[in-house]
């Protein structure tokens, strides 16, 4: 009876922590949920404002004056690459458990948002120096807070994914590596989402 009681506890103890680990990977995952939901209402808002202020240039530039569809293209191109880049830091980190992979990947992913990020900014020091900045209309306001927004979740993105790049060089493919990685991806994938809105709404409909 006795070691039948030592043994129904010892494999209580030793199932525990497992179910510890899973308690905490949910929750988690339901905060970045949480988090990309409360995202989504600040972008609705966001894609609202521009939709009423899209018209209301009050004599400056529209939207067609100054887009340069191949350049916004490309960007488009670059975002969606990193998101393609980053689902296979996914799939190493899950199913390989290759560190050398998973630091590849990352390290791609990571110079292509930067290059999204460094397109961006020229194209805004573009519009403002030509004296199209935020403060000459609505619109300009509008398309500059929606655009701004979008492009500093990505900034910080960046800043989380090379914060995350030091943690597997150092500890390696770890459970909790592997955590941090797959909420990283639900938010750099969600990103990406964003900006097909962006890229249909604000630069294919205003140029038609």
């Amino acid at each position: 009876m006795t070691t039948d009681t030592s043994t129904h506890s010892s494999e209580h103890s030793q199932v525990h922590p497992h179910d510890g680990a899973h308690t905490g990977d949910e929750t988690a995952l339901f905060g970045i949920w949480v988090y990309i939901m409360s995202d989504c209402l600040l972008f609705a808002s966001l894609f609202a404002t521009y939709a009423v202020l899209r018209g209301a240039t009050f004599g400056g530039p529209s939207l067609r004056t100054f887009v340069n569809m191949p350049f916004v293209l490309t960007e488009s191109l670059i975002l969606l690459a990193s998101s393609f880049t980053y689902g296979l830091v996914t799939l190493y980190a899950h199913h390989h458990n290759s560190k050398a992979k998973v630091l590849a990947s990352l390290g791609v992913t990571f110079l292509l948002g930067c290059g999204f990020v460094a397109m961006e900014m020229s194209e805004f020091v573009k519009l403002i120096h030509d004296g199209s900045g935020p403060d000459r209309s609505a619109f300009l306001s509008a398309f500059f807070a929606l655009l701004g927004t979008h492009g500093l979740h990505v900034l910080v993105g960046l800043i989380w994914m090379g914060l995350l790049f030091v943690q597997v060089v150092f500890r390696g493919v770890t459970p909790t590596t592997v955590r941090k990685l797959s909420s990283l991806g639900l938010f750099w994938h969600f990103l990406d989402i964003v900006w097909i809105f962006i890229f249909t709404i604000v630069y294919l409909m205003g140029v038609l």
